[in-house]
């Protein structure tokens, strides 16, 4: 259970102390690239995550992709044992990423100061809903708060319904990519300087970058995005669109090249020749037309037929797939984006591979979440406590 030599990130020594999806995801992602990541938790309170959504057997199938290329111990941060033993291990790690609320970590007297004593190589990533400071700090944040504030919600939805929160973990997951690219930013500065520091990340503020240019809309014209359903301001025909066999398709045209193509491959090509056609904004206005003439043609025929019509004018579509589709798509089985990881407890699982391929040395999942506590006689063995030591900390309740 050990990372590839020829991964990027062995060697890396990762503590995850977070709950949930935005700094646990971080830590995944490091892991499946090679990092040794030991996920810590609460002796009696395990990571929420294990009990979110579907399970199998009373196994939570979501920890099973959360928790991957893992290896979990329980410790209470609370207890004096537990204290003196993550610094101990921080004393040997390169990345702590956690996710309490501001001054928790103090509290246990365990904050920058004592941490950075210990080590200063680390980096200590902290992942909260509104940050380290400002008015809010000290609330309670969590993903769906940050797309309600940050202007998601606002945005999204048709223009008579109310705004929409996305029904998945849309925040959070954007925080967690962050929060890995944070982590390497920051390790790619101690190369520089020789020390570590402290990553402060905020739910609300990588997915408010993920909007766009909003506040820059708004602070130079005064302009406020309104909801436009599936339609965009920017260019048109742009949506989705319902075919003769009750299945969707979904068409772009941001360049205007294909917006030329789709008109002639419906068998309108004289709008090409408006005056209005030769901008997406200008298109946007008036996309009842396009919408029109171009879901009347799909309208007229089956998803099959449509996707091949559109492949053949090299014109921009997708199906709108659910799950079942998604497993079964050629192109993600070419990728292997859903590969089979066996599991000690449930046999072969399907999950998402690792983000991205990288040619010469290439992530892998080496093993699925593992059970709570699983590992940790193991990783303390590694630390250098003995059995006595062990048997003292869970005397004390520490583990």
């Amino acid at each position: 259970m050990t990372a590839p030599t020829t991964a990027p990130l062995t060697g890396l020594r990762v503590l995850d102390l977070a709950t949930l999806f935005a700094g646990p995801m971080a830590a995944t992602l490091l892991g499946d690239f090679g990092a040794e990541v030991v996920k810590i938790e609460h002796p009696t309170k395990p990571d929420p995550s294990r009990g979110h959504g579907p399970s199998k057997d009373g196994v939570g199938l979501w920890w099973k992709m959360l928790g991957r290329n893992k290896r979990t111990m329980t410790l209470d941060l609370s207890k004096p044992g537990g204290r003196a033993t993550l610094l101990r291990l921080a004393a040997c790690t390169d990345v702590i990423i956690e996710n309490f609320r501001p001054g928790t970590l103090e509290k246990w007297d365990l904050g920058w100061p004592q941490l950075s004593a210990v080590n200063p190589r680390l980096v200590l990533a902290r992942v909260t809903g509104f940050g380290q400071f400002g008015p809010y700090a000290h609330r309670p944040g969590f993903g769906t708060l940050a797309e309600a504030m940050s202007g998601f919600a606002a945005i999204t939805g048709e223009p008579d319904a109310p705004p929409t929160l996305p029904p998945f973990g849309l925040a959070d997951s954007i925080a967690g990519l962050t929060t890995a690219y944070a982590v390497m930013t920051a390790l790619a500065a101690r190369e520089r300087t020789g020390e570590g520091q402290v990553v402060d990340l905020a739910l609300i503020e990588p997915i408010l970058a993920a909007l766009g240019p909003q506040p820059l809309w708004f602070d130079q014209l005064g302009h406020v995005q309104p909801r436009t359903g599936n339609r965009s301001p920017n260019n048109a025909p742009r949506g989705v669109y319902r075919t003769a066999d009750g299945t969707w398709v979904a068409v772009s045209t941001s360049a205007q090249s294909v917006a030329e193509r789709v008109m002639r491959l419906v068998g309108r090509p004289e709008l090409i020749d408006e005056p209005w056609f030769a901008s997406g904004a200008d298109r946007a206005r008036h996309a009842d037309v396009l919408d029109e003439a171009v879901g009347g043609w799909i309208a007229a025929r089956t998803r099959t037929d449509v996707l091949a019509a559109f492949e053949k004018a090299e014109a921009a579509v997708a199906p709108v797939q659910d799950v079942r589709d998604v497993m079964a798509d050629p192109q993600y089985q070419a990728l292997d984006t859903i590969t089979t990881v066996d599991d000690p407890e449930l046999g072969p699982l399907r999950m998402q591979n690792v983000l991205f391929r990288l040619s010469a040395t290439p992530g892998a999942i080496r093993w699925a979440g593992r059970p709570h506590g699983a590992d940790t006689d193991e990783v303390l063995t590694e630390l250098g406590l003995t059995p006595d030591d062990v048997t003292a900390l869970r005397a004390e309740g520490a583990l």
